[in-house]
């Protein structure tokens, strides 16, 4: 079997050569027109925002960072501004339940003009109410009423006073009425004349005020009644003088809304409203501060309120359909919410407090709420949820939607929807709420999935440059030159660690712009080139890098164990990496085995200590499974290995060991030394293959930074890895640089066998026809020591049961 090549220096990273660009700068490219390298995610918000029908509501799912709210808005903007705009709505005091206000809708921009007319007819009332009742026929008419009143009343009064004063009594006003006296010598009686009358006289004078009492009731009852009418003749001439000031502008505002007939029938309501409460306007002392006083206290007591309107939604600017926002979707902030006024001490509310919320904004148009922030906010997803159920959105105040407050409040009128929701958030939270939540898939039938990557190709790169011209003129960047926009392109490819991809996270590729912009102006440069891109790199890598260094540190002065020169049974250097916030790093492990004479097998020590997760201890499990596939064929194993990764103090978790350990266990079997200036990684299954594992760059970078670390290079260190990870190589130019000069070296491997002569400098070797390994090869030595150790154990066995029989 022939050992695996060295990689060049070629097939370690890929290169955008920038003399295949033919503009100076980006500064002489268009702006990017549109969404790209979400070719699946387009053709879903296409499909969603035409397809009509109950449910077909968004989900943009992907990872953060992909631009996923700035691509959606700018595609629903697109959109939106093609399709007319959506209708106002306004809520109308309700004159029949006036807890219930009454909610309508008009065509866009009308509402202002109806909520204009209508200050301008309060505006015309104040002024001609108070004119038309000081009118010389209306004081004529009313003074007539006055007084033919006061003329009934003296009558009646002048009557009852003659046939008193026949009885010698006299009628005195008091403030609870009038009372009868009897007169002598023409002068109220005294107490002393009283009592000195006998009881005959004083019974007399008891019947006669008695009859007479009669006679004053009655006559008060038909003053009353005169009163009465004449009041009611007033209100008669109120009323028509009301009807005929008020009933013509009124009449005007109706017909010109002719084609409302719920503004036609409000304006019928307010007329008779109006009429009723015509006492407002004219309830002053006729000077322009009376008037202002009586309508601040009419407005006070909301009397004036319930003749404006609450302009709820406004969409007379709108010159498309709406497309909404929303940052922080909390209940109020969806559904719309209830203020209340502090007025002497007491909370009060009405028609005109209430609030729309972003469903009646975005109502006829898009909606797009963060769905991270939804489910954060205590009862807005239910509200939500709710509200596109039913088809409708109710204005109502939280704790009356939990059943807290049971106080009368406002039951403003549902509002019907017509409008399209879209929620963005990353993929487990989609897949997580189409697994747990019926309603989900009921609601969000549409899914818009935008990918992390997208194909390096000549489109994709001429894309990359447009993306990078417009960010420059909208954030005011520098222009960026050729060798700038290819350095930038060459990073896109590191990001998602694939030579043959490109990032799709924009709000990575922008930091890096405008880092590399004010390197650029460090340097005094008018365009951003590759310099100053690869300094933005390695600025942004130094200021996270301290724990990195930190850890490198403790490797040099010998605190961790790490050998990068020699030869060694049973150890390998392991590859880990060890993500960060904003990066990753990896650095070398060391991993030890030991074999002895026994039974159980393999033993993973970190899974007895539990710092084993389950992956890792699968892999464990499929290296086990080859030794047995592989070795124990003919006879059972009599082995007992341990496995541990050295000065590990944390959890490990991950198979990308697996290949590493397998090579340690057969190293240690078959007593051969494993090169230490090689580090490993990959994971294996369970016929010796080498399979891809994550994260390769960072654990290639980390051995070469130990490497250089401890020492010069030897020109003999590198790094073993599987074949399938070489299309994942996008390592930093020192590496490259070294590999290009044969100081550092790479070395994909298929299988184990590979492997494992690489690290030893022996042959793996094949079995020949009669499945017998070389003796010299590492399985042939192998299998010697696993032979040797099942005789030992055998004849161990036969000792023991020897002796137990003479016992």
């Amino acid at each position: 079997m022939d050992k695996p090549h060295a990689l060049t220096a070629e097939q370690l990273r890929p290169v955008c050569d920038h003399s295949q660009f033919t503009f100076s700068s980006t500064a002489n490219l268009p702006d990017l027109p549109g969404i790209i390298g979400q070719e699946r995610a387009t053709r879903a918000l296409n499909f969603g925002m035409g397809v009509q029908g109950v449910g077909y509501n968004i989900f943009v799912l992907g990872p953060t960072g992909a631009g996923k709210a700035t691509a959606v808005r700018q595609f629903l903007e697109q959109d939106a501004a093609a399709a007319p705009p959506a209708n106002d709505w306004i809520y109308l005091y309700n004159f029949h339940e006036p807890g219930k206000p009454n909610a309508v809708s008009l065509p866009h921009g009308l509402g202002r003009t109806l909520r204009d007319d209508l200050q301008g007819l309060l505006k015309e009332l104040r002024r001609t109410i108070p004119a038309a009742f000081e009118n010389e026929d209306y004081i004529r008419e009313r003074d007539k009423i006055i007084s033919e009143l006061k003329e009934v009343q003296e009558q009646k009064f002048s009557e009852l006073t003659t046939t008193v004063e026949k009885y010698s009594f006299s009628l005195i006003r008091l403030p609870g009425g009038f009372v009868l006296v009897p007169m002598v010598g023409g002068k109220p009686i005294t107490e002393e004349q009283f009592e000195q009358l006998t009881e005959e006289q004083r019974e007399k004078l008891k019947k006669l005020r008695e009859k007479l009492q009669v006679d004053v009731d009655r006559t008060m009852a038909a003053l009353r009644e005169v009163e009465r009418a004449a009041q009611e003749q007033m209100a008669v001439l109120d009323e028509r003088v009301a009807r005929f000031t008020i009933e013509h502008p009124i009449n005007e505002l109706k017909s010109r809304y002719h084609e409302l007939p719920e503004v036609e029938e409000h304006l019928e309501a307010m007329l008779e409203d109006l009429v009723s409460n015509v006492e407002v306007f004219k309830n002053h002392d006729g000077t322009e501060e009376g008037m202002a006083a009586a309508m601040q206290m009419a407005s006070s007591q909301g009397l004036l309120r319930r003749y404006s309107i609450n302009l709820f939604v406004d969409n007379g600017d709108a010159e498309g359909a709406p497309v909404v926002l929303e940052s922080n979707p909390n209940f109020a902030n969806l559904v719309g919410r209830i203020e209340h006024q502090a007025v002497m001490g007491a909370l009060i509310t009405d028609f005109t407090l209430i609030r729309p919320g972003a469903l009646h904004r975005a109502n006829g148009g898009y909606l797009v709420v963060d769905a991270l922030a939804l489910l954060q906010r205590p009862q807005a997803y239910d509200a939500l949820k709710r509200s596109l159920k039913d088809g409708e959105v109710r204005v109502e105040e939280y704790a009356q939607s939990l059943g807290l407050i049971s106080t009368a409040v406002l039951e403003p009128e549902s509002i019907p929807l017509d409008l399209k929701v879209v929620l963005t958030g990353p993929s487990w939270l989609y897949y997580l709420l189409q697994a747990y939540d019926e309603d989900f898939n009921e609601l969000f039938k549409v899914q818009a999935d935008f990918g992390d990557r997208m194909p390096r190709n000549d489109e994709s790169i001429q894309a990359c440059a447009q993306f990078i011209a417009t960010l420059c003129r909208r954030e005011n960047l520098r222009p960026f030159s050729p060798s700038g926009v290819a350095r930038v392109v060459d990073h896109s490819s590191r990001l998602v660690s694939d030579q043959q991809y490109l990032s799709t996270r924009f709000r990575d590729i922008a930091d890096l712009l405008i880092e590399a912009d004010y390197w650029a102006g460090d340097a005094g440069r008018e365009l951003v080139t590759d310099e100053d891109v690869q300094r933005a790199i390695e600025e942004k890598r130094y200021r996270g890098n301290r724990y990195e260094e930190r850890l490198g540190e403790a490797i040099g002065r010998g605190e961790i164990l790490v050998s990068v020169t020699g030869e060694r049974v049973g150890q390998i250097n392991g590859l880990s990496v060890f993500p960060l916030a904003n990066a990753a790093f990896g650095k070398p492990t060391r991993i030890t085995a030991r074999t002895y004479m026994g039974k159980g097998g393999v033993i993973d020590i970190e899974r007895e200590v539990k710092l084993g997760g389950p992956i890792h201890s699968k892999g464990v499990m499929i290296l086990a499974a080859f030794l047995g596939g592989r070795y124990a064929q003919e006879k059972p194993l009599s082995l007992r290995a341990t496995l541990v990764f050295e000065q590990s103090y944390a959890g490990v978790e991950g198979d990308s060991a697996s290949l590493a350990e397998l090579c340690a266990l057969i190293s240690s079997l078959a007593d051969a030394p494993l090169r230490q200036d090689l580090a490993m990684t990959g994971s294996v299954n369970q016929h010796g293959d080498v399979q891809a594992i994550g994260g390769i760059n960072e654990k290639i970078e980390g051995f070469f930074d130990t490497c250089k670390l401890m020492g010069d290079l030897t020109g003999e260190q590198g790094v073993i890895l599987p074949v399938a990870n070489v299309q994942h190589l996008v390592l930093r130019e020192d590496v490259v640089e070294a590999v290009a000069a044969g100081d550092f070296h790479l070395y994909p491997v298929e299988t184990v066998d590979e492997a494992i002569a690489l690290l030893t400098g022996l042959p793996a070797g094949v079995p020949d026809a009669e499945g017998v390994y070389p003796p010299e090869s590492v399985n042939g030595k192998v299998l010697a020591a696993l032979e040797t150790m099942h005789e030992r154990w055998q004849a161990l066995r036969a000792n023991d049961e020897k002796d137990g029989h003479n016992d």
